[in-house]
């Protein structure tokens, strides 16, 4: 098992290195979401007041009544963004990146000690109401060992080990096998970190009668702060860093997503990175339709343009990033964020 920080010092993921970070924020503000199925604390930080948006009605009802305004009136108020990072435990390069973006924000210096003028000079244009949840699965992170999949196997003792887990009878569970049971807590011989301890994957949760109380706690705060913009923090093995189109979801919000990926492919570029940036397409796939998941839900709380990002994990397997890449493809992302990337034109 390898140990990424000791080799990277700013690959910071562990719950105990983001804690430490947390007590010292001056800007930052720390909260509390709630505890996890495990009994750990789950903080969330916020940078900028909370605008008032002169609440009236939930979002449903606002967009019944043909005005999402009587929800949120964002007339002349600053924007709200929110991520999310380690929904599944063993996906930590969004932790590493939020960890970065802490120090930045911070100290205008991120954790190798180099300033990132494309972030901050962004964010201190946009002066947003940023929320992080640096750690969503906090059961999940814990069980994951290893501080990252950089360099793990794809399969035995690797990321479907740590991920995935096993079956009763110690096979590997796989994806997406490993989500045909739920929750999976009493069909697994080692719970993977893709869970929290009542063997719930937070991605996949009843999100209209919700099982744990992590996705209440998140419902409720992404219900109160109204975000603009809210997008999770994911590992897709070794994919090129790519942002998923959302299903069940208005047409204008898909378009949002594709120009947030045309954003960040305009910054890569300026390192030299290829990327991938998926068309806007409202084709049904047919049978089995894709999942009302966690990235869907939040549109439906909030009307917010929200997406996942899948990140490359450096897994020893084809089409692998090595560390550095994989944090500055995150500062592309945040930065394109901060410029207001995802607007419409």
């Amino acid at each position: 098992m390898k140990n990424t920080k000791s080799l990277y010092p700013y690959w910071i993921t562990t719950p105990e290195d983001l804690a430490a970070i947390e007590a010292g924020l001056v800007r930052g503000q720390v909260h509390h979401l709630c505890k996890s199925a495990g009994g750990r604390d789950i903080p969330y930080v916020t940078y900028g007041e909370k605008p008032d948006y002169n609440r009236k009605a939930n979002y449903s009802s606002a967009c019944g009544a043909k005005d999402p305004a009587h929800y949120a009136d964002r007339a002349g108020k600053r924007t709200t963004i929110m991520l999310i990072g380690a929904t599944h435990g063993q996906e930590t390069e969004g932790v590493c990146g939020i960890a970065n973006l802490l120090s930045l924000l911070e100290t205008g210096k991120d954790l190798r000690g180099e300033a990132v003028p494309m972030i901050t000079e962004a964010f201190d244009a946009l002066d947003p109401r940023l929320v992080i949840v640096p750690i969503y699965n906090m059961d999940g992170r814990c069980r994951c060992e290893p501080d990252s999949m950089i360099g793990e196997p794809h399969d035995d003792g690797g990321l479907r080990y740590w991920g995935q887990g096993t079956w009763k009878d110690g096979s590997l569970c796989g994806w997406p096998e490993c989500k045909a049971v739920h929750p999976i807590k009493d069909a697994a011989g080692f719970l993977g970190s893709y869970y929290n301890d009542d063997g719930i994957n937070l991605m996949h949760d009843n999100f209209f009668a919700p099982m744990a109380e992590e996705t209440r706690a998140l419902m409720k705060l992404i219900d109160e702060e109204a975000p603009e913009c809210v997008i999770g923090l994911h590992g897709g093995s070794n994919s090129t860093n790519v942002l998923l189109q959302p299903d069940y979801v208005p047409q204008y919000t898909k378009e949002a997503v594709h120009t947030l990926s045309e954003s960040i492919a305009a910054l890569e570029s300026n390192f030299g990175y290829k990327s991938a940036v998926l068309n806007v397409s409202d084709k049904n796939p047919g049978f089995p339709p894709p999942s009302f998941n966690l990235t869907t839900a939040i549109h439906h709380i909030c009307g917010a343009v929200t997406s996942t990002y899948e990140s490359n994990e450096g897994l020893d397997h084809p089409n692998r990033f090595e560390p550095e890449e994989i944090l500055v493809r995150h500062y592309c992302l945040f930065a394109a964020l901060f410029s207001r990337g995802w607007e419409m034109n």
